[in-house]
């Protein structure tokens, strides 16, 4: 450990929420990088995964479901003033649990904003209210009042967070590229200034995970390179995008919220049930699905310049994944069953073969070079090598959860705060060396880029970035 660069240190104890494959993953990096003893964390989880992770550095374990009737007296005695809360949990109330560390006085960072059980999944409950856009809104209104609250950072794994920073640094890149300043800038109108002036239309949150499994996928099992609850959660929910200025076909099955920052839409359609076409570098051109994740409707927001009070820019932003090839196959029997869950569900981690790699990255496109993939290309031999307890996809999150907690240490009195809203050059300072091969590649490929046209489809050839040629119809 004494190795490894310390860039901060916490006064107090640290709280951690869950202990899946990110919390895993994740205590081997804060012991290396954040200056804090294994007797100042409580791990609180709602099952025995991971107990023997948590043992092998001396971590106290707590398994107890947290719920809305119990939460506050199981972490009572755990949480002060001056304490870190990190909530990498699913079905565990994040804006129950800002409200919580603030009056405490505690720092907090999540991965995404999580309702209690029940809240992506109820039928009764309307499909606007279902969204990430409807949590997103709760969230942010819990900076009415503040004055110099405690930090709490939302959404700061991989995407959403680390793909915010991507898209900053991708921005100055196609700057440079195409004659621009390529220096940082300061607010979130000047970036939304930068990227309309690039002319970029849209951004896909592009990821291509080509990790397998020695033991395949087997019938009525759910398996994923992480949390399987998480996918499971967020594909049933309805599809998202932050909707972009330049779209001139709404969707038919789209619908637009009634209150809030009106930079997002939502289809009346599961995320998984809906394709969508995208590119990386070494996967090509291929069909990802548009799961709803944070990033779209905050990138979207922030990169949302107005005039008088009406959106004069904004980009079409919207998650476009593959995933490993037996979570692909889970996904399909999870949908042919009418959204019922598999019995069995399993998370890759030691029985993933050599050789593959997570490709996530940020595609932004439509401006003077077509479009332009920056990311990390990370294997999972890189993965193992860099950090015990990490595949290549959860080491992407671990890292970026990791730079998430050291950047609320150092600037501790922000309220809740967005990546977007962050140091993105400190962000990734801190994860680059978790990330394998980070890359930026130009590329001439559109939607509409070989199109066999064997049967009729609606398209836009005025403009190959419309959603209409993205959308797998």
């Amino acid at each position: 450990m004494t190795a490894h660069k310390v860039h901060v240190y916490l006064p107090g104890r640290l709280i951690v929420i869950g202990f899946g494959c990110v919390g895993q993953g994740l205590l081997p990096l804060l012991l290396r990088h954040v200056g804090i003893a294994p007797g100042a964390i409580t791990i609180v989880s709602a099952d025995e995964a991971g107990r023997q992770v948590a043992a092998e550095y001396g971590i106290r374990f707590i398994t107890k479901a947290l719920l809305p009737d119990n939460y506050r007296q199981v972490l009572d005695p755990l949480v002060g003033r001056g304490d870190f809360v990190l909530n990498v949990s699913v079905d565990v109330a994040s804006v129950a649990l800002i409200r919580y560390a603030r009056e405490k006085g505690a720092l907090y960072l999540d991965t995404s904003i999580e309702p209690w059980p029940g809240g992506y999944s109820n039928p009764a409950v309307p499909a606007a209210a279902r969204t990430n856009y409807a949590l997103r809104e709760e969230a942010l209104a819990l900076r009415k009042g503040e004055s110099a609250s405690p930090t709490a950072v939302l959404t700061h794994g991989a995407n959403p967070g680390l793909v915010s920073h991507f898209v900053k640094r991708a921005l100055l890149n196609v700057a440079a590229a195409t004659g621009l300043a390529a220096s940082p800038r300061e607010t979130h109108e000047d970036w939304a200034a930068l990227s309309g002036s690039l002319g970029v239309r849209t951004i896909h949150i592009a990821e291509r995970d080509t990790q397998v499994s020695t033991l395949r996928k087997q019938t009525n099992e759910f398996v994923n390179t992480w949390s399987v609850a998480g996918f499971i959660s967020e594909a049933q929910q309805p599809c998202e995008l932050g909707w972009g200025s330049h779209e001139r076909h709404f969707p038919n099955d789209g619908k637009r919220h009634q209150t809030g920052s009106q930079a997002a839409i939502y289809l009346t359609r599961p995320g998984c049930a809906t394709r969508v076409r995208t590119w990386t570098p070494r996967a090509g051109p291929f069909h990802g699905f548009a799961i709803t994740h944070g990033e779209s409707i905050s990138i979207a927001d922030y990169l949302t310049l107005r005039q008088g009070g009406q959106v004069v820019y904004r980009p079409t932003v919207h998650y476009a994944y593959h995933p490993c090839d037996d979570a692909l196959l889970s996904a399909h029997e999870f949908c042919g069953r009418n959204y019922v869950e598999q019995e069995k569900k399993r998370i890759l981690m030691d029985e993933i073969s050599s050789g593959g790699i997570d490709e996530l990255g940020v595609l932004l496109a439509g401006h003077r070079k077509n479009a332009y993939w920056y990311g990390s290309q990370l294997s999972v031999d890189d993965a193992r090598r860099l950090a015990p307890h990490n595949s290549a996809t959860t080491l992407q999150v671990t890292s970026a959860a990791l730079a998430g907690m050291i950047w609320a240490i150092e600037n501790p009195e922000r309220g809740v705060i967005e990546p977007d809203e962050m140091d993105f050059e400190r962000v990734l300072e801190i994860c680059m060396p978790y990330l394998g091969p980070l890359v930026g590649v130009y590329t001439d490929w559109t939607p509409l880029a070989g199109r066999a046209r064997l049967f009729p489809e609606e398209t836009d050839e005025s403009d190959p970035w419309q959603f209409r040629n993205v959308r797998v119809s």
